[in-house]
């Protein structure tokens, strides 16, 4: 892992120095997919087959995951290699437009790929814009170890995603999740870790102690968890790099794993005591708890607003479980769901437009989404059991998990665009509950 991290960290440099993919300034009419609610269609685009003969094998696995992540976010189709008229000579030549328009693409990705002496893989990449006929920027080049090709594979699909989105992608990041094997009335519970697209598993606990609800740090270095070590609920948090980790502290009765700060420094938690529950806020360098509600009944799961100056929690204060938001500057919370049925598991999006929620309504589970102040509410799913949404590092993409009834009845990942659209699988080696969404990675 420490070789990988030190491949990756040489990728980087070069990334960092390379001017990015961007729609030109002086071009009218720039290529631009725009999302809204409504049904999309996906854009068609041409991947032909990477240049260059000394790095065609990484540059073919390179190749495919750039596809496969551009096709699963649903919002671009690769046209079928077999109907392409011409292969590109190289990243830097300008193609033959009309050979491409005929196929309707609206956008090319051209790269090259070559295997330098000191055995690294160099990856230089140009999107056209093909019925404009120019270039969208001035390319893109990343320089890895073998190892590390998955990743250059992730970084160019989160620079054509932001190139032809002008939002950033998701594609360069991992998911934390709870790995269950066994029966249902005994499973066995282990803290997974794995990129986005189901790759390089790794199990972080062993499975002796019952595990829950991992939580991301925002630089992703970090997870909190609740473990039974002892048969005790306590918090622990662990270096994700290192797999070490200790007690964040010990609260008998808490429903939920706390959820870091926007600037990691700090930590939410619900706390059971008395037969109610009531948030905290926890102060990591020194470990004080600052008590963020009062007052009878159940409030818990609570979620910072990305500015870190409101949370979003569930609570049955009112008789029944709704969703309210608070300023952390004071002043009482404020209920935001008013539907029918009954609301929990709120999480803030990253862009703070939007919170996502698990509904009941009916006997039936739902994900939806709703404005911070409540407005324009919209179911995106609807199951037997959907639970625990979490966003992606853009806020486009909502990850859960669906159990399926019955006694052989399991949990998996699933995941849904913001709009409601592209619902689908997420592939996990067993059954699968409780994600959470990394950032994109450094």
């Amino acid at each position: 892992m420490r070789a990988f991290i030190a491949s990756v960290a040489a990728l980087l440099l070069v990334l960092a120095a390379a001017p990015q993919l961007r729609a030109q300034d002086s071009a009218p009419g720039p290529l631009r997919l725009e999302i809204s609610e409504g049904v999309i269609e996906p854009m068609p685009i041409a991947l032909p087959p990477f240049g260059g003969p000394d790095g065609a094998v990484l540059g073919e696995q390179v190749r495919r995951i750039v596809k496969r992540d551009l096709e699963d976010s649903g919002l671009f189709r690769v046209i079928d290699e077999a109907a392409y008229l011409e292969r590109p000579a190289g990243a830097d030549m300008r193609p033959n437009f009309a050979n491409w328009a005929i196929l309707n693409a609206e956008a090319l990705i051209v790269a090259d790929a070559q295997v330098e002496p000191d055995g690294r893989l160099a990856v230089r990449m140009q999107l056209w814009d093909v019925f404009g006929e120019r270039a969208l920027g001035d390319g893109l080049g990343l320089r890895a170890s073998p190892e590390a090709t998955r990743r250059v594979g992730h970084k160019l699909a989160d620079a054509i995603h932001l190139a032809l989105t002008g939002e950033p992608g998701y594609f360069d990041s991992r998911i934390a999740y709870v790995a269950e094997t066994g029966p249902k009335n005994a499973r066995v519970k282990r803290i997974a870790i794995m990129d986005q697209d189901g790759a390089n598993l790794r199990y972080l606990t062993d499975g002796r102690d019952l595990v829950l609800s991992p939580r991301f740090s925002p630089d992703g270095a970090y997870l909190v968890y609740l473990s039974y070590k002892g048969g005790h609920p306590r918090v622990r948090i662990m270096d994700v790099l290192t797999g070490r980790d200790q007690d964040l502290g010990g609260f008998p009765g808490m429903t939920f794993a706390p959820r870091f700060s926007p600037d990691g420094r700090k930590v939410l938690l619900s706390l059971a005591r008395g037969g109610d529950s009531d948030i905290y806020e926890m102060d990591l360098a020194s470990r004080e708890m600052r008590a963020l509600t009062s007052g009878p009944g159940i409030k818990t799961s609570p979620s910072y607003a990305p500015d870190g100056r409101r949370i979003v929690f569930e609570s049955d204060a009112g008789g029944t479980q709704q969703l309210y938001v608070m300023d952390l500057g004071g002043g009482a919370p404020r209920r935001i769901s008013f539907g029918e049925g009954r609301y929990g598991t709120p999480v803030w999006s990253p862009r703070g437009d939007l919170i996502a929620f698990t509904k009941i309504l009916r006997g039936r589970f739902h994900v939806g989404v709703m404005r911070p102040d409540g407005a324009s509410e919209r179911l995106l799913t609807a199951s037997f059991l959907d639970e625990a949404p979490v966003w992606s590092p853009n806020g486009r993409v909502l990850l859960f998990f669906r159990e399926t009834p019955g006694p052989n009845g399991a949990p998996a990942l699933w995941r849904v665009d913001a709009t409601g659209r592209n619902l689908r699988r997420v592939p996990t080696a067993t059954p699968a509950s409780d994600p959470s969404w990394s950032a994109l990675l450094p």
